[in-house]
C-alpha cells in the first residue's frame, strides 16, 4: 500500500518542513511511504494470526545522558485490539506522541537519489504498571517485570503469546526488567479515520548510561524461514561504536552499515523544528544501520558506546550473560586464620616472656 507523505505533514505543525518538500511534491516527484508486511522494533503480541506489524523507521538519538528513542507503530490486517512488546534500556520520563515528519526525514537524509522510504527488579507476584498513557489509537503501557511476569500480564490482556515468547522475554529481563507494551485499537483508528498503513509515532525520553536498540524481538513469532527487516537510525553527540560492528556490505549478522557521517546543519535545524525535537543538538553523528537477515540470525541486540571512546557493552547486545551479583565473603576463613596465627604467637610469647622477664625488657632470643 502506498501513499503520499504530503497527507501525513499537517499545514500548523510542519510549514517548514512542507516547504521544504513542496518543490519535490510540485515537480511531480512522488515521495512514498511503503507498506509491505515486515518487522517493526517490537515483537507482535496480537491474537489475530493475519494482523501485521509494519516495517518502520526508528531513531535512537542520545544526547547529555538521555536516549530519545523514536519509532512508529503500523499495522495492517485484523480488527479489535492487537499490539506489541517493546524492550527498553530503562524507565522512560516520558512517553509521548512522536514529531510528524522526523523519520521521514532522517530516511529522506540517507536516501537523496531515490527519494523514497519506507513508513517507518522482576516481580513474582506479577508486572508492575508503570505509565499507562494513549496517544491516537495507541494504549502505550510501561512495565516493569520479568520474563513471566510480563508475558501473564500480556495473556491477562487478551494476547496470545508465540511459543518462542518466554525464551525472548527472560533473554531482555535479565538485563532490563522494563518492556513497553502497544496495543492498537484498529476499530478505534477507523473511527478516526486513520487508513491501515498508518503509522504511529511514539517518543520516549529514558535517561541510561549508553543507548542499545532491541533486536532480537523482532524474530519474536516468526517462523526460522522469514526474514526480519529493519532501519535503525541513531544520533549521538560522536561517532559511536557498535557492538555487533556493521560493515559496508551485510555480514553474517545480517546488518550493513548503510550510513555513518556528520549530520549536516540543515538535517539538525529540520530535525529541531518537529514536535518534541528541541533537544537535537548543534552538532552530531548520524548513523544508519539496516538489518536483513533470516530470524535464526538475529540472537543479539545493537549496543551503542554514544561517545566513540570506549567499547559497547558485550551484556547489552545480549552476546554475554549478566553478571550475578557477587557474593559476600565468609568471614569464616578469615576467622580460622586468625585463630591459628594466634594460636602460635601466644606459645612463643609467652616462652619468650618466661625467659626474659615478666617485667624486663624483651630480647631477642
Amino acid at each position: 500500500m502506498l501513499r503520499s507523505i504530503e497527507s501525513s505533514i499537517p499545514e500548523t505543525e510542519t510549514d517548514p518542513m512542507r516547504r521544504l518538500l513542496a518543490p519535490l511534491l510540485a515537480a511531480g516527484t512522488s515521495i512514498l511511504v511503503l507498506a509491505a508486511p515486515a518487522a517493526a522494533c517490537g515483537g507482535l503480541i496480537g491474537p489475530n494470526g493475519a494482523v501485521n506489524l509494519l516495517r518502520t523507521t526508528t531513531l535512537a538519538g542520545y544526547h547529555a545522558g538521555v536516549e530519545h528513542y523514536v519509532t512508529a507503530f503500523a499495522f495492517a490486517g485484523g480488527g479489535g485490539v492487537f499490539g506489541s512488546i517493546t524492550p527498553l534500556p530503562g524507565i522512560p520520563t516520558s512517553v509521548e506522541r512522536g514529531g510528524d515528519w522526523t523519520l521521514q526525514r532522517l530516511v529522506r537524509e540517507v536516501t537523496p537519489q531515490r527519494l523514497a522510504f519506507e513508513d517507518a527488579a522482576p516481580s513474582a507476584a506479577g508486572a508492575e504498571v508503570l505509565l499507562q498513557t494513549r496517544i491516537d489509537a495507541l494504549d502505550i503501557t510501561i512495565l516493569r517485570g520479568g520474563g513471566d511476569a510480563v508475558g501473564k500480564w500480556a495473556k491477562d490482556h487478551g494476547f496470545r503469546l508465540p511459543p518462542d515468547a518466554p525464551e525472548v522475554l527472560d533473554f531482555y529481563a535479565n538485563r532490563s526488567p522494563i518492556f513497553m507494551a502497544a496495543a492498537f485499537d484498529a476499530d478505534a483508528a477507523a473511527a478516526r479515520g486513520q487508513a491501515i498503513g498508518d503509522g504511529t509515532p511514539v517518543h520516549l525520553t529514558i535517561p541510561t548510561d549508553n543507548p542499545w536498540v532491541p533486536l532480537r524481538i523482532l524474530g519474536l513469532g516468526k517462523q526460522a524461514s522469514e526474514r526480519v527487516e529493519a532501519d535503525i537510525f541513531l544520533l549521538t553527540d560522536a561517532r559511536p561504536a557498535l557492538l555487533p560492528r556493521p560493515g559496508r556490505l551485510f555480514s553474517s549478522h545480517g546488518m550493513r552499515l548503510a550510513h555513518s557521517a556528520a549530520a549536516g546543519d540543515g538535517l539538525l535545524a529540520d530535525l529541531r523544528t518537529d514536535k518534541g525535537m528541541d533537544w537535537v543538538p548543534d552538532d552530531a553523528w548520524l548513523t544508519q544501520v539496516a538489518i536483513d537477515a533470516a530470524v535464526p540470525q538475529l540472537t543479539f541486540d545493537l549496543a551503542v558506546d554514544a561517545s566513540g571512546a570506549g567499547a559497547p557493552s558485550a551484556v547489552d547486545a545480549g552476546l554475554a550473560p549478566v553478571a550475578p551479583d557477587p557474593v559476600p565473603a565468609s568471614p569464616v576463613p578469615y576467622l580460622l586464620l586468625l585463630a591459628a596465627v594466634v594460636a602460635v604467637a601466644l606459645p612463643v610469647g609467652f616462652d619468650r616472656l618466661a625467659r626474659n622477664g615478666a617485667g624486663g625488657p624483651l630480647r631477642p632470643a
